[in-house]
């Protein structure tokens, strides 16, 4: 049967074919996490279903240490993949012509397991102890995993022909001016952040 020029689809589309880049960083200083806790979750939730004070409990060091940390299922310490992803599109700023709406559809940094974890190899993991303001004000103490030194290799989905490798290396590096973390350079919370920056190692 021949196909009229009426008949004809008006739009005629291929799959878009997705790649995978592996891109090596390495930390230029220490990362801080500060992963929400069970425990804190619970507490928050308890305080938004009651309007009874609620007594705060003593404060456990190492426990809240421990907790701050991301674990792969395998036990091994992560960071979340789009802490990774919102870095490097947040450092398409620093290109000209580089629009940061195009970048969060065609970049994926992929996450192991149902957290979205990309692994963290370091040398030394610490415990920290910062004072710092809570919203009201008041200071407070928090205890915090620091890893250091530290690396991490990012894999990272794109669409071909969307941009190339290093295109994509230069971002990454890039956002490592920015850096991932508490008390990173990008952070809106703080404008003295010197921690989480990394940079490209290809």
């Amino acid at each position: 049967m021949k196909t009229t020029e009426a008949t004809q689809p008006t739009i005629s589309l291929q799959r878009l074919e997705r790649v995978n880049y592996a891109i090596k960083i390495e930390g230029t200083a220490p990362l801080i996490v500060n992963r929400w806790s069970e425990k804190a979750k619970e507490m928050m939730l308890a305080a938004q279903q009651t309007t009874a004070r609620m007594k705060k409990a003593p404060k456990d060091p190492e426990a809240l240490y421990e907790a701050s940390k991301y674990r792969l299922t395998d036990g091994r310490d992560g960071f979340p993949a789009t802490g990774f992803k919102a870095a490097i599109v947040h450092a398409g700023r620093l290109f000209d012509g580089v629009q940061m709406t195009k970048l969060r559809q065609v970049i994926t940094v992929i996450g192991n397991g149902v957290d979205q974890l990309v692994p963290i190899e370091y040398g030394t993991v610490r415990m920290r102890e910062d004072t710092v303001r809570n919203a009201t004000g008041v200071a407070d103490l928090r205890y915090r995993a620091e890893y250091w030194p530290w690396s991490a290799e990012l894999i990272i989905q794109t669409i071909n022909g969307q941009i190339d490798l290093n295109s994509l290396v230069a971002l990454v590096d890039a956002a490592g001016i920015g850096g991932v973390g508490e008390w990173r350079p990008a952070s809106k919370q703080s404008a003295t952040g010197t921690y989480g920056t990394f940079k490209a190692v290809q």
